[in-house]
Formats: structure tokens, C-alpha cells, sequence
């Protein structure tokens, strides 16, 4: 099989993690490949901060929870009932993925960079998971402090995460594909 077929199919989501930190090259590969992302008229707007701190990891997890406990969602409570549960599952890195605001599509461009980088993990031996969660972090009040300490550009806001790490377990078999998702025209 073509091995980017492969990797796209055998990528999974990753949720525990050793407490080893991920090799510099490892990551400057993994923001490389975000960097060479697909982007509306070229025009590349993104912008990484990669988060190696556990202290800072700790208190942003920390952080989300409170967000978190303001939704009314079923699934949310439950995971906040777990005293254990980690909004980055406990990765030892994690990439803040922010987009230019004045760029028209900047969500899709920082959609497929986080792709990418999610794939080049997998490709290295790495365990990832996208972290949704990230965007509402930088909202409200907390937003401008948050954005000076990861030292953001002017005019950019986060919107995702991606957990790196060396996996603790085995990786999770993929879910069954949903049926009646394609059709052709013909």
C-alpha cells in the first residue's frame, strides 16, 4: 500500500503518554511539516508555539477545566468526574496552533497544518492528539495575558492544540468507518 495512504489510515489518536520528553529533532520535524500545510492563496497563516513546560502543561489542563465546567454537555461532566483526567492527556508537548485573524481562511490553513503535523508524529514513531479545546482558552479576559506569555503575534489566536508524546500503550484500533459517507455523481 502507499505509505501516506498507510500512515493516514493507521494514525490514531493517542491519550496516554510516557513522561519522556519528545526529541528536538522530532518536533522541529513535526513544525516543519505543519509549516509546508496546503493554505488559502499561500498564504500560510499560522503560527506555532510549542509548550514543553509540565508546569505550564498543568495549569493550563487546570485552566480548561474551568471553561469546561460552564458547558452543560453530558460527555464534558463526565470526564470532569474523573479527578485524573488531563486536557492533554498528560503529553509531555504540546503545539498551540494559532491563526492570523485577517486572513480569510486561516481556520482551514490551521486546520490542515495540525493534519500534517499529526501525520509527521505518526510518521516518527510519535503519539499525537488534536486538543479542540485550546481555542477556548483565549477567550474572554485571560486571553491577552495568555497570548504575551506564549508571545503570539499581534493580530493571531490560538485555535488548536496537538498533544505529542512517545505512546504509554499500544495504539487504539481504528473505530469503524461510518457508512454512506461518499457518493458520486455518476
Amino acid at each position: 500500500m502507499n505509505p501516506v495512504i498507510e500512515a493516514i489510515k493507521a494514525r490514531r489518536s493517542v491519550r496516554s503518554y510516557k513522561p519522556d520528553q519528545v526529541k528536538a529533532h522530532d518536533l522541529a520535524a513535526v513544525l516543519e511539516a505543519g509549516c509546508f500545510a496546503p493554505s488559502a492563496m499561500n498564504g500560510q497563516s499560522w503560527h506555532f508555539t510549542a509548550v514543553r513546560s509540565k508546569a505550564v502543561l498543568d495549569r493550563l489542563s487546570a485552566q480548561v477545566r474551568e471553561v469546561l465546567a460552564g458547558l452543560d454537555n453530558p460527555k464534558i461532566r463526565e470526564r470532569l468526574n474523573d479527578p485524573a483526567w488531563h486536557a492533554f492527556h498528560g503529553a509531555p508537548t504540546v503545539v498551540v496552533v494559532s491563526g492570523r485573524q485577517d486572513a480569510a481562511f486561516h481556520v482551514t490553513d490551521c486546520a490542515a497544518a495540525t493534519q500534517n503535523m499529526l501525520l509527521a508524529a505518526h510518521s516518527l514513531g510519535l503519539g499525537s492528539c488534536w486538543i479542540g479545546i485550546v481555542a477556548r482558552l483565549f477567550e474572554g479576559p485571560p486571553a491577552a495575558a495568555l497570548a504575551r506569555e506564549f508571545g503570539l503575534p499581534d493580530g493571531y489566536r490560538p485555535l488548536y492544540g496537538v498533544a505529542l508524546g512517545y505512546p504509554a500503550g499500544e495504539r487504539p484500533a481504528a473505530a469503524p468507518r461510518m457508512e454512506n459517507t461518499v457518493n458520486h455523481d455518476s
